[in-house]
Formats: structure tokens, sequence, C-alpha cells
């Protein structure tokens, strides 16, 4: 595969409030990433293949599902929601699903996530963001953001034990203070955006779509 492609990714920002003020859940790539070295980033990655056969127990409805199917394929949502639960747990080890048997075969990738005696849900996340890397970058992908508290977390929301070593320093910190972190662009501007959506609530009234292609550079508001 061309590494350079453009590929579909998730990312996944849990929040929670610490005494009052709202937290998200960051950690830092390594010195040696192709993409981003060294940022403070949120949990995520590109959708693989298999994501889109992963049996989910819950999943999004409404506008959430609305906006997140606009200006994609229909069959792709479900992949793009897999891949976010996915990410969250291989790089920080924590589950969002429910209880239960999986059916059939696991895959390699799930078996740890299944041996703990849970199938993913979907349920709680808010998409909230999508942006496409601009042309030029070794790595490019047109990622869609989900919000979710922390409280649909299985066990320890701080409890790491189970991470990959993708991501180092995980933490949570306040939404105030994590522009002290070196921050991608693009991870400064999706924090304003949160912000402002706990203030509001949710669903928010639209959700920023950063459209970085060889022809144009639009910001877009998908309204659905």
């Amino acid at each position: 595969m061309d590494k350079s492609a453009l590929r579909n990714a998730a990312t996944t920002i849990l929040h929670r409030d610490i005494d009052g003020v709202p937290h998200v859940l960051m950690g830092q790539r390594g010195e040696n990433a192709a993409f981003m070295p060294n940022k403070y980033v949120f949990p995520g990655g590109a959708v693989d293949q298999g994501d889109h056969d992963i049996p989910l127990c819950a999943t999004v409805g409404g506008k959430c599902l609305e906006r997140l199917q606009e200006g994609s394929p229909r069959n792709l949502s479900h992949a793009l929601l897999v891949a976010g639960i996915r990410e969250l747990w291989e790089e920080t080890g924590l589950i969002l699903g429910r209880e239960g048997q999986w059916a059939g075969d696991i895959p390699p990738d799930w078996a740890d996530f299944a041996a703990r005696g849970f199938i993913p849900s979907a349920e709680g996340l808010s998409f909230v963001f999508r942006a496409i890397t601009p042309p030029g970058r070794p790595r490019r992908f047109d990622a869609r953001f989900f919000l979710v508290d922390a409280h649909h977390v299985h066990g320890n929301p701080s409890d790491f034990s189970a991470a990959s070593d993708e991501l180092s320093h995980l933490h949570w910190i306040a939404i105030s203070n994590a522009k002290e972190l070196d921050l991608p662009f693009i991870t400064e501007v999706v924090l304003a955006e949160v912000s402002q959506v706990l203030r509001d609530g949710l669903p928010p009234k639209s959700v920023p779509f950063f459209k970085n292609n060889d022809e144009e550079n639009l910001f877009l508001r998908l309204n659905s």
C-alpha cells in the first residue's frame, strides 16, 4: 500500500470532569513516528479492512449517523466506529463495550478485548469533527473524531496497564491546560471545538470539516 495514499481513520476523544473541570485523555507519539512525531494527540489510527466485519452490540443513529455518512460510503460508518474503539483499546487499554460473548472466530487484534468478556459498543460516541491531512505529508488521513464520556469506559479510566507502547505519557489533562503541550495544529482546533461542544451540549449544532486535497482547501460544516 502507498503510505502517502489517503486513508480513512478514526480518533476517540475521551472526556471526563475532574473536580468540576473538563479533562481529555491524551498521549505522546514517539520521536521516530512517521506521522506527527513527539506530538501529543488523542488515541486513533487508520481503519483496517477487518473493521468492517467486527460486530457492535450498540451503534449510533440520528444526526450523528447522518453526518458520519455525509460525503462517505454508507458502509464506512460502521468501520469508522469500530476503528475508534479498537484504537482506543490498543493505545490506552481502555474498553468501550458491553459484557458478552463473541460469536464465531475472534480476530487476533481483538483477542485480548474479547478475553476480558466484552463486545465492542459505540454507545455514547458522538461525531464532532472531520479533517483531511493536507497533501505533501508522509501520511495522509481522512480522520473522523468521536467524543465520548469516560463513564462509558469499563473499569478505571486512569488504568493504562493494558496499553501498547504506541503512545507514551498517557494522562488526563484539563482542556484549558492542553495548549501547554506540543500539539499538532489540527488538535488545537479540535480541542477548541470540543470545549465549545461540552459547554453547549450534544449533539453539536454542526460538525466542522477541514477538507484538504490537491484542488482545494475548504472549511465546511456538516449540518445534516
